[in-house]
């Protein structure tokens, strides 16, 4: 392998983790990233310069107490291409076809049956595991393994946070919001009677991540 192309191989991957950290993370600054990957403030900015002349990537402009705004960047719609899609354009092929065979209907009694079948793995996958937030990282793994980024974050005040970075069933469901009430059911189901769930910031609705918060009922 020539000296050039070995190059072009690292700054290839090197640009695929940045679009995989603003992924997780969101918007990020020059500093940030350089702290990151151990790249100077200047590498960072030519690989991000590169990745905006791609439509990858975008920023805005955060004002700082002191000295010159800073600049956060983002990722574009257009890197969702990099991540699970769940086979979108399928999906929603299916999803039309099921609607106009079978009506609303039909649609709802085929989903339930995937729900159900969702809840009965995702239970045999947990198992016996006590405890809402082992509950909860068990659930993470999950979706975590069928594209949805997902953690867990303990807000210390006897709450926490369900994290899903990104959707690969977007514009499925986009078309069959059917998708999204089942899986908020399904989440409850999964996570026992003892707690209380409930989603707030909403991809669908314009929200960079899908965050849902969960509190054990003696603690509401």
């Amino acid at each position: 392998m020539s000296r050039d192309q070995t190059k072009k191989d690292a700054s290839t991957s090197t640009r695929k983790a940045i679009i995989n950290l603003l992924k997780q993370q969101g918007g990020m600054d020059v500093v940030a990233l350089s702290s990151q990957f151990a790249l100077s403030g200047m590498a960072i900015r030519q690989h991000l310069n590169a990745l905006k002349e791609e439509g990858l990537v975008t920023f805005e402009e955060e004002a700082r107490p002191m000295g010159r705004p800073t600049k956060l960047w983002r990722l574009t719609p257009a890197a969702d291409r990099f991540f699970p899609s769940g086979y979108s354009e399928l999906s929603v092929s299916l999803i039309n076809s099921m609607k106009e065979a079978f009506g609303n209907e039909g649609l709802d009694k085929l989903l339930n049956v995937r729900n159900k079948n969702m809840q009965e793995q995702y239970l045999q996958y947990i198992g016996d595991t006590s405890g809402v937030k082992e509950r909860l990282e068990k659930l993470a793994e999950i979706r975590t393994n069928e594209g949805y980024m997902a953690e867990v974050k303990d807000q210390g005040d006897g709450s926490l946070l369900f994290i899903e970075k990104h959707c690969p069933i977007c514009e499925a469901a986009a078309v069959c919001t059917g998708l999204c009430k089942n899986e908020l059911h399904l989440f409850k189901t999964v996570l026992g009677d003892q707690v209380h769930i409930e989603r707030g910031e909403y991809i669908l609705a314009g929200g960079r991540n899908c965050i849902y918060t969960v509190k054990e009922h003696h603690s509401l």
